[in-house]
Formats: C-alpha cells, structure tokens, sequence
C-alpha cells in the first residue's frame, strides 16, 4: 500500500480568500489513471492535478475531476505550480508543461503569482439564443439583449460562451441532466457565461461556469474557459481595446476568485492567450492506494 500527500489548494484568489478549490498529486509518477480518478473522487474537487516527471517538458501534468480525466485544467494548473514554488521544488521563471492539450508553458512570478500560457483561440460553432435561453432558465430576450453570438470556443478545452445583458448573471438556474446532455451531444466541457461590468470597475466581466457532465454543478474559477472569453471578448467586443482583461467569478457561490487575461497579438490575430492569477494551499490530506 502506498501513502501520498494531496495538497488542498484555492486557485486564483483574491487578496487570499476565495478562489477555486483543487487537489495536487506531487511525483505522480507510477499511478494509474484508475487511482488518479479514484484519489480525485475522493478529494471532491472539481479538479485534482497530477504532476509527474517528462522527457520532453519540465513536467507532465494530468487532469482528473471526480468522474473523468480532462485534457488541460487552468486553475489546477495554477494550484500545482503553486505548491511546487511554496514548497521549494521550483524557485520563479519559466517552466513548459507536458498536457493532453499540448505542451504550455507557465511562468512563476517572483511573487508567487503564476502565468499559465493556452492554445490560440479556435472558434468552433454558434447556438441560437433560444437553444441556450432554455438551459440556463433565462428568457431569450435577456440573452438576444447583448446582440454577441453564443459560441463555442477552445483555448484548450471547449466550452460555450454564452453573453447575459448585465444584471442576470446571478438569476441563472441551470438545468443540469439538459445541460449535461447537451455538453456530451456537442463534446463541449460546459458553460461559461457572463456579463460585462460597467465602465471603470476593475472587472471587465463577471462570469460563471457550469460543467455538469463532468460533475461539476459549478465551480468559482475556471481558467481555461476564461482564456476563451479574453479571445471572445477581443474578437466582438473590445477588438481596438488593450488586451488585458480581469474577470470576477464565483460572486453567486460566495467564493469570489479573481482571474488575469492577457492576449497577445497582431494584424493576423491572437499570437499568444495568457491567464493569470494566485494561488494559496489550504491543507494536506493524507491517502493510501
């Protein structure tokens, strides 16, 4: 029998409260994909990250949530460099990470504050707002009120974009078993919505997320799916804007997290998807496997 040490993480905190919580697996080196979903069941989180060794990156990272493995996790990835800076592992620069999204890199800031780069954007397919009013309890007009497509992007996992005329977000009651469905008929993750906060707030949108099929009601920050707004964002709303965007998630679970999005870019379109944010452990919670 084999003793480990999960590390309990919030990811992307703001002024270290809120924040999304995730497990860490250091030197997962050896487990099955069988035990990591087993220990990720058992933590309960959306998310636990395992971090093994590589040969072509710094490390291989691997995603679990408490029903399936998915191919990139923003905001444990966060939490996994995290912990390794905290505890010493890795001092700050840049680090590549081996996923099933790609190989990414991620910069660790001499603050603790970690940058993780994405994909570029890839613009999959637009819903009617009728079709996506039905699944989060809203009526049409609060979604056609924004006059911004509803669209699935990927910065490395797909999720559905969907704009809210401001002041709905919180009264979103989404039907889980249809959206689950709807997640796995169209090989999306989930749900992203949000609504653009008024000039001169700090945020340039409030957000939440809803994954159901992967067993995730709703979690407080997701940093993938927070790469895909910036590219939305910059692709329909703010195209001769600064590329800098900063969303506000979890208000409506009382867990608010902050999460940085930084694009870089030219005249043929985004070059580079930056999210950023940090991170503070929790606790350690020890398992045999």
């Amino acid at each position: 029998m084999n003793h480990l040490t999960v590390y309990l993480v919030n990811a992307f905190t703001e002024q270290g409260k809120g924040g999304n919580p995730a497990g860490v697996v250091l030197k997962a080196d050896g487990l099955t994909d069988s035990q990591k979903l087993a220990i990720a069941r058992s933590v309960g989180f959306s998310e636990t990250a395992f971090v093994s060794s590589d040969s072509e990156a710094d490390f291989a990272l691997s995603f679990f949530t408490p029903t399936d493995e998915v191919d990139f996790c923003g905001h444990a990835t966060l939490a996994a460099f995290s912990v390794m800076f905290e505890q010493g592992l890795i001092s700050d620069g840049d680090y590549t990470q081996n996923t099933k999204a790609g190989q990414l890199g991620v910069t660790v800031e001499a603050n603790g504050r970690i940058v993780m780069a994405q994909n570029l954007p890839q613009y999959i397919k637009r819903f009617n707002y009728e079709t996506i009013a039905d699944l989060i309890g809203l009526d049409v007009s609060i979604l056609s009120a924004t006059q911004l497509p509803v669209e699935i992007i990927s910065t490395g996992l797909p999720d559905i974009i969907v704009p809210v005329a401001t002041g709905h977000l919180d009264k979103i009651k989404v039907d889980q078993q249809a959206l689950s469905d709807f997640s796995h008929q169209h090989d999306v993750i989930g749900l992203h919505a949000f609504e653009l906060s008024d000039a001169g707030e700090v945020f340039t949108a409030r957000c939440r997320n809803f994954a159901p099929l992967f067993g995730i009601t709703e979690e407080s920050a997701t940093g993938s799916a927070s790469g895909a707004l910036a590219c939305y964002l910059n692709q329909y709303v703010y195209p001769a804007r600064s590329n800098h965007f900063v969303f506000e998630q979890g208000r409506a679970m009382g867990c608010t997290s902050r999460i940085t999005a930084e694009l870089e870019s030219d005249e043929l379109g985004v070059k580079r998807v930056l999210v950023g944010g940090m991170a503070q452990i929790t606790g350690q919670r020890g398992l045999s496997i």
